[in-house]
């Protein structure tokens, strides 16, 4: 059987068929303006062709992404960026409640095209999901109601007899999990919440990080805030997409190191009081 015949000449048509298919494949791989890549994967196509930017968020995280009770409109740095990333591509943001246990779920499901509410980086969520170049950088706190008197400063957390609360699936989980060498430490699984336990007796404090400790203080006039003496557990906060998206996450990377140069990313910070923790470089 002849496979391929060097004396036959493909017709007009399918000549122009075959400069079509070959510019396209070098558009592909060819560099955009700047130098960035032309998204290969389709992520970003599909999200320019929807006209929207599905983002997911946990919406009870203050300064982050937090739908204030009061009337009901979200509000956070992240919630700020994921508009300035929606204008820049042209599109709607539509925002989609989840959380830290179920985003690398709803990402594998494609209920969001990114993830955007201070995602920790860790090497769980590493083999899980691409995370982005971060753009915050929070250590750990601990909440306590101010009437208890055994816990007074951060020495006092790890000691016999102490139950310490963290939330399933955040950084503070295996950090305490690992590092608590006296203290019991009890995950927390939604619905139940780290604030039940505290109030309820059944924690003597739970540990959280910079943008939640600021909600502790805001909404509740029971919690105390335990800092500590210097940074514990310091960890970079992105955002987060599905595996096997390189162009999008290079998108994604570029408006990253695009609103830290021009200030949009401190600017979002100072309206949100997260400039204490901003990366601006």
């Amino acid at each position: 059987m002849t496979i391929f015949n060097r004396d036959y000449a493909p017709s007009p048509r399918w000549a122009s068929a075959l400069i079509l298919l070959s510019t396209t494949l070098l558009m592909a791989i060819s560099p955009g303006p700047k130098g960035t890549a032309i998204a290969a994967d389709g992520r970003l196509e599909a999200v320019k062709s929807a006209n929207k930017l599905q983002i997911c968020i946990w919406p009870a995280y203050y300064g982050i992404t937090f739908r204030n009770p009061r009337d009901s409109q979200l509000r956070g740095i992240d919630i700020d960026l994921a508009k300035t990333l929606s204008n820049d591509l042209g599109v709607a943001p539509v925002f989609v409640d989840s959380s830290f246990a179920s985003f690398m779920d709803d990402l594998d499901a494609d209920k969001c095209d990114i993830a955007m509410f201070g995602i920790g980086h860790t090497e769980a969520r590493r083999a899980r999901v691409d995370l982005t170049e971060p753009h915050l950088r929070s250590g750990m706190y601990g909440i306590t109601t101010k009437t208890n008197s055994s816990i007074r400063n951060w020495a006092d957390i790890d000691q016999p007899g102490r139950v310490v609360a963290v939330q399933k699936g955040t950084v503070m989980e295996p950090y305490m999990l690992q590092n608590a060498k006296k203290a019991e430490v009890r995950v927390i699984v939604p619905p139940d919440t780290r604030e039940d336990e505290v109030l309820s007796g059944r924690a003597d404090v739970f540990m959280t990080d910079y943008p939640y400790s600021l909600r502790m203080q805001f909404q509740h006039d029971w919690a105390r805030v335990i800092a500590p003496p210097q940074i514990v557990n310091p960890v970079d906060y992105g955002f987060a997409i599905k595996k096997g998206q390189p162009d999008w996450l290079a998108r994604v990377n570029s408006f990253i190191a695009q609103v830290k140069k021009d200030g949009r990313l401190m600017t979002a910070a100072k309206a949100n009081q997260m400039e204490q923790i901003a990366l601006t470089k």
